[in-house]
């Protein structure tokens, strides 16, 4: 068995990581993985998303505020951290990709590839993870940072292990498996939605499983389903620790947590490159490692 495991989780922005495969994270730290997150932007353009932390000082201090709050979170996750240093593209009204609406010129989207790619490939090779984990092609959802957080890790992974680019950097490092975290299939909502109907509770996802297009049903393309149930808590924390970006009394905590917990009590994955043999329905990200 390899002695020490490594897990590289690659984000978009601070807080990401506590909204996206954090009870996983939370998990593998505890059971002794070495666990690393690289955080692309700083989140300088970010909205505050909650309203107890919508004051004018906050504003002025969001990159330094954002710092101490991811600060916060990794210690709850028990993990360790990475930026990469670049600057967050924020999310203009009506902003899509090949759109007319534009982003400012210093952000992390607007960076040429090799150029967004350099400080990542570093870290993998300084880390030398066997497992990356990243968005899916449409970053999740179509934010720039995280469209661009994909492609840079698409990337990274292949010219990590490669020893003729980024010589700069030292000798290659091939991470071995890399998965898209996968969020929001309708299995999973379903699961949820009629759990609390169960309940006689009330259902925030109704309409969303009533009126979204479910063609492109990404919780389909799921071939890796961590068991982190207990972290669940550890993860709701975390979160709570980006105070900015999350109202403790909003719908991030909306389902209670025994509920969550029975279920739908995995995180899901899709493995998408794999060095590896491995099998088709996973329960363990370092499956053919091991």
């Amino acid at each position: 068995m390899t002695k020490q495991l490594r897990l590289m989780c690659v984000h978009a922005h601070p807080d990401d990581e506590s909204s996206k495969g954090a009870a996983t994270m939370a998990r593998y730290a505890a059971e002794g993985v070495d666990v690393l997150v690289a955080t692309c932007t700083g989140g300088e353009r970010g909205s505050v998303l909650n309203p107890k932390m919508d004051r004018p000082e906050i504003w002025r201090d969001m990159a330094n505020v954002r710092a101490k709050e991811m600060e916060r979170a990794r210690e709850i996750l028990g993990v360790k951290q990475s930026w990469l240093g670049f600057v967050d593209s924020g999310l203009p009204d009506g902003w899509l990709p090949n759109s007319d609406v534009s982003l400012p010129e210093d952000c992390f989207y607007n960076e040429p590839l090799e150029v967004a790619t350099a400080p990542l490939v570093k870290i993998m090779r300084e880390f030398k993870p066997h497992v990356v984990t990243t968005y899916d092609e449409d970053g999740g959802y179509p934010h720039p940072d995280h469209i661009k957080t994909h492609q840079v890790s698409m990337e990274a992974f292949e010219a990590a292990g490669d020893g003729d680019r980024y010589q700069e950097f030292g000798e290659p490092w091939q991470p071995l498996k890399l998965y898209y975290q996968i969020s929001f299939g309708r299995a999973r909502m379903l699961a949820l939605h009629e759990a609390l109907l169960a309940e006689g509770m009330e259902s925030p996802y109704d309409k969303w499983l009533e009126n979204r297009d479910w063609t492109n049903d990404k919780g389909k393309r799921v071939t890796t389903r961590i068991e982190c149930a207990s972290y669940f808590p550890v993860r709701d924390d975390a979160l709570r620790a980006h105070a900015t970006q999350v109202d403790p009394d909003g719908g991030w905590f909306r389902v209670p947590m025994e509920i969550q917990q029975k279920a739908w009590p995995t995180e899901d994955y899709e493995l998408v490159k794999s060095h590896v043999e491995t099998s088709a329905t996973e329960t363990d990200l370092f499956e053919g490692i091991r």
